[in-house]
């Protein structure tokens, strides 16, 4: 068997907004809708090391700070904006 990939056609609809949009950007970058949807989608399903440290800094803060919830979240950013006021 050989080592040569095989591309599969896939349909997907679009709004007609997202579409002249889509088209735009694809005429913009010098790029076929098929390789800008690629790119999209491994952009979106590759993971973030930045976005993922951010995330693990801010729970570990959260855990300190004994926020549960969004609820806490907007409390304390209620209570910061009141004593900045102040």
């Amino acid at each position: 068997m050989s080592d040569m990939r095989t591309a599969k056609t896939v349909s997907i609809t679009l709004p007609p907004d997202l579409l002249i949009k889509a088209q735009s950007v694809a005429r913009r970058e010098h790029r076929t809708m098929s390789e800008l949807f690629r790119e999209a989608l491994r952009r979106y399903m590759a993971e973030d090391p930045e976005w993922d440290a951010l995330l693990r800094r801010t729970r570990t803060k959260g855990k300190q700070l004994g926020i549960k919830s969004e609820a806490d979240v907007e409390r304390m950013s209620d209570e910061f904006r009141r004593e900045k006021r102040g």
